[in-house]
């Protein structure tokens, strides 16, 4: 299963560099893998407790700044917040406020040495939750 998720984060944060989007044909069925899975090993609840608060945060900030913030990345915000909430309350908090940071951080960065090209936020969101995963699985 890790490396079916591992596969599903590298797949999306390559495609949301490249293509700076974020495809249903990978957020939504990722959703539904995630959710079912962690239903499957009894942590549905706090998965889909996850998912419903990192959507609903995503969401209001897409609605305040829709350029900001895209679509692509509040419905990642559901299977991301469902696979982080699976393994608990801190999982969670740390990659929703861990995938903000790294995405400064990269646009920072990208100003320092010149550049001006929008950064794609999927792929902090990806980073975020496979680190937080990865601080507790391991």
């Amino acid at each position: 299963m890790a490396a079916l998720v591992a596969g599903w984060l590298i797949a999306l944060s390559a495609f949301d560099i490249r293509q700076r989007r974020l495809p249903n044909v990978l957020t939504l069925p990722g959703a539904v893998v995630v959710l079912g899975g962690a239903a499957m090993v009894g942590r549905g609840w706090p998965a889909l407790a996850g998912a419903a608060a990192l959507t609903a945060v995503y969401l209001l900030v897409h609605f305040a700044a829709p350029a900001g913030l895209g679509a692509g990345d509040v419905k990642l915000a559901i299977g991301l917040g469902g696979l982080t909430g699976a393994f608990g309350p801190d999982v969670w908090m740390l990659a929703a406020a861990g995938a903000p940071m790294l995405t400064g951080l990269v646009a920072l960065t990208a100003l320092a040495t010149g550049r001006r090209d929008p950064v794609p936020h999927g792929p902090s969101m990806c980073a975020a939750s496979a680190a937080s995963v990865a601080l507790v699985w391991v």
